[in-house]
């Protein structure tokens, strides 16, 4: 269990919540800013319960994720089916049992919940030096607005193995989530976290990662569906050599909040780090959040990493929130940056398309698909690109209409 901080006495003489991600200082107390400082512990009475003035909950509408600040009861809200790759689902892990647990360490309340309330998790395992040349898809259906579900997912792929795994999200729940992705030496793994989830949906995920030495690890959230998605995930380039791309594509409607707090910790030497997160916003109320934190620690030297985020707004209404951080301990690194840009239609590219005898609603519609296909074609998965081309367009009928 990770080491707690201590309110001061004259905080706890108060029925105030005091954040868990804080420390003690001399001069009071001093809530932590930096994602590698944040408290770590698989009970959830170590977090208390979010107010919404916490560092990693302030974005967040903590009243409606409320459902998930406590164990499912009935832990009945999904059910999970392999579509293809069956064979290499394996045993299911208890806590407790390698690998579960070899890495992920809850670092917020909902994460705590997820561990505490998964009795078994789903383990997808490629083994040693075993190529996959199709996908292994896992689809994870809600069974209802109002019935919860915990789980923990551990996907491991062993040295010198290579596969693409997809979870897909649909239907409608509660859910609380823990994926735990171990990328061992040699291994080309991606990982491709898929959400169109129905409007009443509320999906908190933790994703942990670690890559090991020469190591690659793609990762990708898409969120198309659902209420409140917060999908964060969190990479540790951890032997030397090793590789993490982190790609999010995302498209908010009326009322929809999708957000996702990166992290990526270089800890090897000669590792490169990429993320680049795209989204649009269209609709009343419908808002992004991306906070992107990357560090270089203090053995990563020769690291080469970058980290953008863009958002496109189409709409009165709507809004993206987006922080990006970089903290560097290390004087040799090849290179470093990060870059954060919202906006809406680029107005010189419309009177291009027009000046050529394009349609105003024909220019944008294809100024939005050159924006987000970008990250579409990262995928590797003709089917699913053309699937989420079609789920773009749809939107784009929409606000259209």
């Amino acid at each position: 269990m990770a080491a707690q901080a201590t309110a001061p006495a004259e905080a706890q003489d108060t029925n105030a919540h005091i954040d868990p991600a804080a420390q003690v200082a001399d001069a009071g107390f001093v809530p932590v800013q930096t994602r590698s400082e944040r408290p770590r512990s698989f009970e959830p009475d170590d977090f208390g319960v979010p107010s919404g003035r916490e560092v990693n909950w302030k974005h967040t509408p903590t009243a409606r994720v409320k459902p998930l600040f406590a164990v499912a009861a009935q832990n009945d809200g999904v059910t999970y089916e392999t579509l293809s790759g069956a064979e290499y689902i394996s045993a299911p892990l208890a806590a407790g049992t390698a690998p579960r647990g070899e890495f992920f360490v809850p670092e917020d309340l909902v994460a705590a919940v997820a561990w505490q309330g998964s009795s078994e998790g789903l383990h997808v395992r490629i083994p040693r030096e075993t190529e996959v040349s199709e996908p292994v898809v896992i689809s994870i259906a809600g069974q209802g607005a109002e019935r919860r579900a915990d789980a923990h997912i551990v996907i491991e792929a062993l040295e010198h193995s290579a596969a693409t795994v997809v979870l897909r999200h649909s239907g409608s729940a509660q859910y609380a989530q823990n994926v735990e992705i171990i990328a061992r030496a040699g291994s080309r793994l991606s990982v491709i976290s898929v959400q169109q989830w129905e409007d009443d949906a509320v999906h908190a995920a933790s994703h942990q990662a670690r890559v090991d030495a020469d190591a690659q690890l793609k990762h990708f959230v898409v969120t198309f569906g659902g209420g409140v998605v917060r999908v964060n995930p969190n990479l540790e380039l951890s032997g030397n050599g090793s590789e993490g791309r982190m790609y999010g594509l995302s498209y908010a409607d009326a009322g929809q909040h999708f957000e996702s707090q990166v992290y990526l910790h270089h800890k090897g030497a000669h590792t490169v780090g990429d993320v680049l997160y795209k989204g649009a916003l269209q609709g009343e109320s419908a808002h992004s959040v991306w906070i992107g934190d990357v560090l270089i620690g203090p053995d990563a030297t020769a690291t080469d990493s970058y980290e953008a985020n863009r958002n496109l707004v189409l709409t009165e209404g709507a809004r993206a929130d987006s922080i990006p951080n970089l903290e560097i301990q290390t004087g040799d690194i090849l290179g470093a940056g990060h870059a954060s840009a919202t906006g809406r239609f680029d107005d010189e590219q419309l009177f291009y398309l027009q000046a050529r005898g394009i349609t105003e609603e024909e220019a944008r519609r294809l100024v939005v698909l050159g924006f987000l296909s970008d990250i579409v074609q990262r995928l590797g998965i003709p089917a699913l690109e053309a699937e989420l081309l079609v789920a773009v367009e749809v939107e784009l009928a929409a606000v259209n209409a």
